[in-house]
């Protein structure tokens, strides 16, 4: 509920500009699993669930990230791709609506209330992924 009034303004913001959402559905549609939402192109938030290759909780486990189009927006570390229908979106230059890229409607409106987009990481990208702490 903490970053609930931010949530609305950054989707409204996306609903203006008529930014595509595949589906957004409650992660108990998808019984928790994180796969099964990405490979259903899943718009996602709350889940409990341990970080993608690792032991510690994920953020999306406290309410404090967000996952947009998953096939759109593909988790990329290395040659591992997820979900794998987002290999087809690796190529951030040939743009296809409901790709997130810099300085679009949801980075600027997630920048705007202090949220941080994975595609920005380092050492891979996870384009889908927004956080309100960085993580």
């Amino acid at each position: 509920a903490a970053n609930a009034s931010e949530i609305i303004r950054i989707f409204e913001a996306a609903y203006r500009a008529e930014f595509p959402i595949a589906t957004m559905r409650l992660m108990h549609h998808f019984g928790g699993d994180d796969d099964l939402s990405m490979d259903a192109n899943n718009t996602s938030a709350f889940n409990c669930r341990q970080t993608t290759g690792g032991s510690s909780f994920s953020q999306h486990s406290y309410g404090n990230a967000i996952d947009i189009n998953p096939v759109q927006n593909p988790y990329v570390r290395g040659t591992r791709v997820l979900p794998p229908a987002g290999r087809a979106f690796v190529d951030r230059e040939r743009f296809q609506r409901g790709m997130i890229l810099n300085g679009d409607v949801f980075n600027e409106a997630f920048s705007t209330e202090g949220w941080t987009w994975g595609g920005d990481f380092n050492s891979l990208k996870d384009y889908q992924h927004f956080s309100k702490n960085g993580r």
